[in-house]
Order: C-alpha cells, then sequence, then structure tokens
C-alpha cells in the first residue's frame, strides 16, 4: 500500500533523490494510487522534485507480444552495468477488464536487472489505457531520473498503432520486430513506421536468419518511402548477445544529432507540454464527474445511449449542459 500524508514526504524525498530502490518504489506506487490523499501526497512530491535531467536518455520499446522486447532490453541494459551506470525499465503488463488485474511477469522475464544493485525494475498494469503506456508512466519517469537513473526503457505493451503515445514521452522509440510470424504486416503500418527513430529485427538466430535477413530489406524499402530521413534498420539477436553494439551506437548517434540540431530540447518541450494537457484534462473530467449537478445530466445521458439515443446527440446535450452550469456560476 502506497504510504499517504504528508508527514511521510520529507524522508520519502531524501531517500528518493539518494537513489534507495525500497524509496523509489514506494514512489512510483504513491503516483501509481487512485486514492484522493494519495494524489495530493503524489503531487507534492512530484512538486519538490529536483529539475528534470536534460541529460537522460529515454528509450521506448515497442513492438508485438513474442518479439523479445524484454530480452532485448535486458542485452541493452547489461550493456550499460556493464560500463557501471544506472538502469530504470518501467515495463507495462495488460490488466485484466473485469478484475483490473495484471500479470506483472517481466521481472521474472529479466533475472540479470534485477539481481543487479545498479538497476531498477518496475511492471505496471495499464488499466486499460490506450497507448500501451499506464496513465502514470510519465511521473515513473520523473521519478527514475529523480533517483539517479539516467538510462530509462519504456517497454509498451505491444498492442498496434496506438503505441505512438509512447513516442510522446521519450528520446528514441524502437520498434522491436520479428520474421516469420506475420509481424512484418503489423509493422509496416504507417503510424507506427513514422513514430519510430530504429527498427530491430530480433531473433535473428539459427534457422530464423535468413528470414530476419529478409525481413531487413523489407523494412528498409518501406523506410524508404516512408521517411525523409533514413532511420537504423538492423538485425539482432538478445539471447546471442549479437547485434547489441551497433545498436547502441545508432541510439547515441541519433540522440547526439538531435541534441546539436536542438531536437533533443524541443521534443522534451513538446512532451511537457502533451502531459500537461493530458492532466489537465484528466483532471477537469474528474472535477465535473465529482460535481452533484453535472452528474445528473450525465448519468441521464449515459442511460439514454444504452437505450439506443445518438451517442452524438447525447454528448451534446451533455455539453449544453455544461455550459448552462458554467454560466450560473
Amino acid at each position: 500500500m502506497a504510504e499517504s500524508g504528508s508527514e511521510a514526504l520529507p524522508p520519502l524525498l531524501g531517500a528518493l533523490v539518494s537513489g534507495d530502490r525500497r524509496a523509489l518504489a514506494r514512489a512510483i506506487s504513491l503516483v501509481e494510487s487512485s486514492r484522493s490523499e494519495d494524489r495530493e501526497a503524489a503531487t507534492r512530491l512530484l512538486a519538490a522534485l529536483p529539475a528534470s535531467h536534460s541529460a537522460s536518455l529515454r528509450i521506448g520499446v515497442t513492438g508485438v507480444p513474442g518479439a523479445g522486447k524484454s530480452t532485448l532490453i535486458e542485452a541493452l541494459s547489461i550493456d550499460r552495468i556493464g560500463r557501471g551506470e544506472r538502469v530504470a525499465v518501467l515495463t507495462i503488463d495488460p490488466s485484466s477488464e473485469r478484475s483490473g488485474g495484471s500479470l506483472l511477469g517481466d521481472v521474472t522475464r529479466m533475472p540479470k536487472l534485477a539481481a543487479s544493485p545498479l538497476t531498477f525494475v518496475r511492471t505496471t498494469p495499464s488499466r486499460g489505457v490506450l497507448g500501451g503506456t499506464a496513465s502514470s508512466t510519465r511521473e515513473a519517469i520523473a521519478l527514475c531520473e529523480a533517483a539517479g537513473y539516467h538510462t530509462l526503457f519504456i517497454e509498451t505493451l505491444g498492442v498496434g498503432q496506438a503505441e505512438q503515445v509512447v513516442s510522446s514521452m521519450v528520446d528514441y522509440v524502437l520498434l522491436v520486430a520479428i520474421a516469420g510470424a506475420g509481424d512484418e504486416i503489423q509493422g509496416l503500418k504507417r503510424g507506427i513506421l513514422e513514430s519510430v527513430d530504429g527498427v530491430a529485427i530480433n531473433k535473428a538466430d539459427g534457422d530464423n536468419q535468413r528470414a530476419a535477413e529478409q525481413a531487413l530489406r523489407t523494412y528498409e524499402g518501406a523506410l524508404r518511402l516512408l521517411r525523409q530521413r533514413p532511420i537504423w534498420v538492423g538485425t539482432t539477436s538478445a539471447s546471442e548477445r549479437r547485434g547489441i553494439a551497433k545498436l547502441w551506437q545508432a541510439i547515441e548517434a541519433h540522440v547526439a544529432n538531435e541534441r546539436v540540431s536542438n531536437r533533443f530540447a524541443e521534443r522534451r518541450q513538446d512532451q511537457h507540454r502533451v502531459w500537461f494537457e493530458q492532466l489537465v484534462n484528466a483532471e477537469l473530467k474528474r472535477v465535473l464527474l465529482d460535481h452533484p449537478a453535472f452528474q445528473v445530466g450525465y448519468r441521464a445521458a449515459q442511460e439514454s445511449v444504452a437505450k439506443g439515443e445518438t451517442p452524438s446527440v447525447a454528448a451534446s446535450r451533455v455539453v449544453a449542459e455544461l455550459h448552462h452550469l458554467l454560466a450560473r456560476t
């Protein structure tokens, strides 16, 4: 259970910025909580954090289930750990639509990371949030950076074109694909390829190596048609640790170019703007739904739609009632 109340914040903040992993876990639990007192405490905690770290590197990893995202993240992270760097991995697991429960299995799929004192692995249930991420992912990123983790991986659900949402949170979006499993069709959707910064054809080993090379050429051809600027496409084998060094070189070269051209700073600014707008929209919706006068018309419109009324007509009526409510205040 997340700690509540203002009394817990000063020691929690101090432990967090000193790099205590248990404090980081408690802080993320706080921002994930739906309890009103926890939301207030989380807001105070986030307000007290040091300025965001422009030196950090945020990498979003997306792709269909079974592409080996977790194994590839572990291989990439081990490279960084070998340099003495601290790495945080935030993974999103699908939640049950009925119970809200989550599989929460990525820690077991990355055992070497979970055992390293230089890493922090956190799995969060999506709770039905679209876009392959959780509603508190941005807050968790800020907390990890405040705790001294300057290389962050955000692994998405891998559910399709809604994965574009992760591009509004990170500095580099990596699409992990595999050959021979129908993945090429999924990956070639225009929306995905237009939002990624690199493509790794994973599991390029054994009998699958030839198919991976063919998939590589397919992606390269598609990207030449869709992208004005070339992006890195290569083959990797996370299990055999092949292609990992080349992938890191591509990520570092991309980020270096983004910093020189000032696109890195502009992207971070856009991310904060999107974060702000989403938080305001979510809070406005919560405030409205908690307003007794608004609730009456809103619930009545919901019931009317369930009985067959056109949703757009019911929505227009709700908005009109909102205008009347605001005019009276």
